[in-house]
């Protein structure tokens, strides 16, 4: 199984209006991803948004800075929200990104969990489904690297026309990001794409229908078990002990969720929420080596993925505690994954 780390920058918006604490927020993730490298661990994605508590709105380009900084760790959007930007644009830039990396650029192509980037490149809401049906089919088609025709209600047509440049691999990876929708499951399965699914909250069993929905789907469509790729992420933050892990990280934690919250009309996060968030069945990886090791493991017999992928810096964790997290997480939690599936 793939281990790695997923980071969306999170940030407090800038208030001295001149981007300095967006500067400051790059440099420290490009100093994490490098971290990332160093541990041996195997990806590293970097999330898009569009608001002023994140620091990337360009993925591609934040990961070509990583690509000159790194040597063997793969590096992926996570996600591209795909249903608000040009197909075309978006394969070019992984495209160049994957020359620059040396073969080692993947796309994880969602929806996006926030609206802001839909009246931004001025598309409607109202199709939000159809947009991204349509420029997912594109991407996979412009993937194979050979002039292609084609034509949706959304974008001009293409004809006979090829887009560049060639990446180095044969094809890029692209990754389907689902949250739990069923119809995400079923598409994925049907198209032959990985599936990468995230459990931010509640019960990981409570996912375990959906995984199977996608297994049942492509064995259906031809594909056999050797041949599927499931991707897993939640919210991790690795301690030197579970009770101040718990205690350090949850100021940030339910500060953030809480933000979060109002805009979705949720109460805020209280302690004794988060603490029933971080039990051993719960989806939130909080705690000591012992205890993440053992919920990876858990969610791997739920499961059967082939890639785990820890959100590594989740609010505003100051960047000090986060280079902590994922040097315990590369130096301890993945060699004890990796030897405890190796038996």
């Amino acid at each position: 199984m793939e281990l790695g780390l997923i980071s969306f920058a999170d940030m407090e918006p800038d208030s001295t209006g001149n981007g300095t604490h967006g500067r400051q927020r790059l440099a420290d993730l490009l100093e994490e991803i490098k971290l990332a490298d160093e541990l041996g661990l195997d990806i590293f994605g970097v999330g898009e948004h569009h608001r002023p508590d994140y620091a990337v709105s360009a993925p591609a380009v934040v990961l070509a800075a990583a690509a000159s900084i790194t040597k063997n760790i793969k590096l992926a959007s996570a996600v591209t929200v795909l249903s608000s930007d040009d197909p075309v644009r978006v394969y070019q830039d992984f495209a160049t990104l994957d020359l620059l990396s040396n073969g080692r650029a993947e796309i994880m192509a969602g929806r996006g969990s926030f609206i802001e980037s839909f009246p931004l490149f001025g598309y409607d809401l109202e199709d939000y489904d159809e947009l991204y049906t349509e420029k997912l089919d594109l991407l996979l088609a412009l993937n194979k690297n050979k002039p292609l025709s084609w034509k949706g209600n959304h974008r001009a047509a293409i004809n006979n026309l090829q887009a560049f440049p060639i990446p180095l691999q044969k094809e890029i990876p692209i990754w389907l990001a689902a949250g739990g929708t069923p119809a995400s499951a079923v598409r994925a399965a049907t198209l032959g794409i990985p599936l990468m699914l995230a459990i931010i909250g509640g019960m990981p069993s409570q996912f375990a229908s959906f995984i199977n929905l996608y297994k049942e789907t492509a064995k259906k469509a031809g594909k056999t078990n050797g041949e599927l790729q499931i991707g897993i992420n939640n919210h991790v933050y690795v301690g030197e002990d579970s009770g101040s892990a718990a205690d350090d990280f949850y100021p940030y934690y339910a500060k953030m969720m809480s933000r979060i919250g109002r805009e979705r009309g949720w109460p805020p996060l209280s302690r004794e929420q988060y603490d029933r968030s971080r039990s051993p069945h719960a989806a939130l990886m909080v705690g000591s080596v012992q205890e993440v090791t053992e919920k990876i493991l858990y969610e791997h017999e739920l499961f059967g993925n082939t890639r785990f992928l820890a959100q590594a810096s989740i609010g505003n964790v100051p960047h000090k505690m986060i280079m902590k997290s994922i040097e315990l997480f590369g130096s301890k939690v993945a060699p004890a994954v990796r030897k405890a599936l190796a038996k």
